[in-house]
């Protein structure tokens, strides 16, 4: 049995992970921080974990040295207290985007500014198994993936690995994404009547998970735009690219079995009937797994690649414990058996 604590517990990411931990056989949960909950039960923040843990929350300079340690801060500012979070626990798990791009100069161009702990940048593994499982086994500090980024990667991951697309078009990614990606603190744009019934585009160009999808899949010619609609979770990016002249359907059947045969969390949906014949993030709702579809349009050599997740799940606390199975050697799927729920 391991000790885990998390730094920044009370946002939805947070909330996702002491669930998972809570529940998984070989970890226990010891700590959990907020700077503006401290002395609060979990369970008054995540009302879900009622019945499940009294841990209170405590501030970050409480916090106890353990096994795994995982950040849940927001953006920014676990690279500017790395060097106190090394020192609590031998192997650490940032849920965050700051160890995420390995150039600093796609880091500044991405987020704007300077990066506070750039030889750190280094000893961090992208936290996607799909692409860096080896890596992960053997790491010590994980980073954490962008949501958008993993729909993003896994979509499009079986034709840039089977060399099958046509790099001189342009991929574009619409995204649409529920509104607990905008996080738990309210704003105009979350408020009921602005928000009830919108399909609203916040991210047409320029999207920061641009930087992680260029980084992993090797691309230049790749554009996301983001829309949130009426879903709390789930993300589901629709990839419109062309593959090269002569590409038929058993060539991406091909590509996609063979990159997921053997993934426990990524499943191929492509039906010719039903209304769940294509990725529906719905019913993922509270699963790791990432669903991916596609269609060819084989006289036109057109291609929609799709893939659905949970923003909060596999685009984030999921993949961050498939991260810590990983690190520590348990089974991947430990803690992560949940098959979603249907209907929802």
């Amino acid at each position: 049995m391991i000790k885990v604590s998390i730094i920044g517990g009370s946002g939805y990411a947070g909330g996702e992970l002491a669930r998972i931990l809570l529940l998984h056989p070989e970890v226990e949960l010891v700590q959990v921080t907020s700077e503006s909950h401290v002395g609060e039960y979990l369970y008054n923040v995540h009302p879900n974990l009622r019945g499940r843990t009294k841990i209170q929350f405590t501030t970050p300079d409480q916090i106890q040295p353990c096994d795994v340690l995982f950040s849940a801060l927001p953006h920014g500012e676990a690279q500017k207290r790395i060097e106190t979070l090394a020192q609590l626990a031998p192997k650490i798990v940032d849920l965050s985007a700051d160890f995420r791009l390995k150039d600093l100069a796609a880091y500044k161009k991405w987020y704007g500014e300077a990066h506070h702990a750039p030889n750190w940048v280094s000893q961090f593994v992208y936290g996607l198994p799909e692409l860096h499982r080896a890596e992960m086994q053997t790491a010590r500090y994980i980073s954490g993936v962008g949501c958008n980024a993993t729909a993003t990667n896994l979509a499009l991951l079986p034709l840039a690995r089977a060399n099958l697309l046509d790099l001189t078009r342009a991929i574009i990614v619409d995204i649409k994404v529920g509104s607990s990606e905008g996080g738990n603190s309210p704003s105009l744009a979350s408020h009921h009547p602005e928000r009830s019934g919108s399909v609203r585009t916040f991210s047409a160009v320029g999207h920061r998970h641009t930087g992680e999808v260029e980084q992993e899949l090797g691309l230049t010619n790749v554009h996301l735009s983001i829309t949130s609609i009426e879903m709390v979770r789930g993300v589901l990016a629709t990839a419109h690219c062309f593959v090269k002249p002569g590409t038929a359907e058993k060539d991406l059947w091909r590509a996609y079995r063979g990159t997921y045969k053997d993934e426990p969390f990524v499943r191929i949906v492509k039906d010719k009937q039903g209304i769940y014949r294509y990725p529906e993030p719905k019913i993922l709702s509270g699963s790791n797994y990432a669903d991916v579809g596609f269609e060819i349009e084989e006289a036109t050599g057109r291609v929609v690649a799709l893939c659905a997740i949970d923003n909060l799940m596999k685009g984030a606390a999921g993949s961050a414990a498939q991260a810590l199975n990983l690190m520590c050697g348990f089974p991947e799927t430990m803690g992560l058996e949940f098959a979603g729920l249907h209907p929802i």
